[in-house]
């Protein structure tokens, strides 16, 4: 049982407070690269220091910008390898799966089912609106931005990934002993840690039912499917198909995408649709392909203490 992998006499939750600490510390020092650019180009070249995210996020050419912001997420999963070694003396295979090994054809598939519908609805809505959309197309930028965002990107979206569906996910249950609140916890926990986000801004705090659904999303098929494995591929596609995708003026990414979407955004379809229609039926593919029963156990059941044999058998699947 993936959650139950956390569930240890000696994991006290202010483990988890001062692991979150260190996770946090290490990112902030991975916008050092950020800061040293942003000083350069202020107080030596004696450009204008940006006062908004939006204007940091215009401030540099996009696909340095994008290098510059991911690059914090590579301190942060180094973060996350130093709390889960040795502040909890657990392996990173038991914040990710429940398996002897991870499933990389679960990552594989999460991964192409959600790449295929995101591709299939941009191309839809492109043709269905298409003075919603300019080509932003330019060779070398985009070859750039593919190479940043295939190697980054992937990096960003699983340290979320192991920071809300691994490492807090585990910890939330090692507090309430049941499964409910620590979904709840890191959805709510997910959804406001976008509130900053240039479309909230732009659209309203309704687009953090998006987020917060989404947050929902990925831990549901996380406790259902005993693993992360479907949550780091949905996660990875999402994020990296869509700035290579579409940009606009009030997205996260400003990237050289094929699209740029120059439509006035509102909450409208793109926020509510996805959690009350797509994503069921996206739990339904998944529920079939890998036979998922006993939702109600798994998603709002009392978590016991392991027994003797329990540690031994986890000890020896996950070191």
């Amino acid at each position: 049982m993936f959650i139950e992998l956390g569930i240890k006499s000696e994991n006290k939750f202010w483990k988890y407070i001062l692991g979150s600490v260190i996770i946090i510390c290490a990112s902030f020092l991975g916008q050092a690269p950020l800061l040293i650019a942003l000083f350069y180009e202020t107080l030596v070249k004696g450009k204008p220091y940006p006062t908004t995210n939006n204007d940091i996020m215009r401030f540099f050419e996009p696909n340095l910008t994008l290098f510059l912001i991911l690059i914090s997420f590579v301190f942060a999963m180094l973060g996350i390898l130093f709390v889960v070694k040795y502040l909890h003396r657990q392996t990173m295979l038991s914040i990710t799966t429940s398996r002897i090994e991870v499933d990389w054809n679960r990552v594989l598939f999460s991964f192409s089912i959600w790449s295929i519908f995101t591709i299939l609805s941009t191309v839809l809505f492109y043709f269905s609106n298409p003075s919603d959309f300019v080509i932003n197309f330019k060779p070398i930028p985009f070859v750039i931005l593919v190479i940043i965002g295939t190697l980054l990107i992937p990096i960003q979206t699983s340290t979320e990934e192991y920071i809300f569906r691994g490492y807090l996910m585990q910890g939330f249950a090692n507090l309430a002993k049941n499964k409910w609140f620590p979904l709840i916890m890191t959805s709510v926990i997910f959804g406001a840690m976008h509130i900053s986000n240039p479309e909230v801004s732009k659209i309203g705090n309704i687009v953090l039912v998006y987020y917060i659904g989404t947050g929902l999303l990925l831990g549901i098929i996380t406790l259902m499917d005993e693993g992360m494995e479907l949550a780091l591929g949905f996660h990875a596609a999402n994020n990296l198909v869509s700035a290579l995708l579409v940009t606009s003026d009030w997205s996260a990414f400003q990237t050289h995408s094929i699209f740029k979407d120059i439509s006035e955004p509102s909450a409208g379809a793109d926020v509510i649709l996805p959690v009350v229609i797509i994503y069921p039926i996206l739990l339904f593919i998944f529920s079939k392909k890998y036979n998922w029963t006993n939702w109600k156990e798994k998603l709002t059941g009392k978590i016991e203490e392991p027994t003797l044999y329990n540690h031994l058998n986890q000890y020896n699947r996950h070191g």
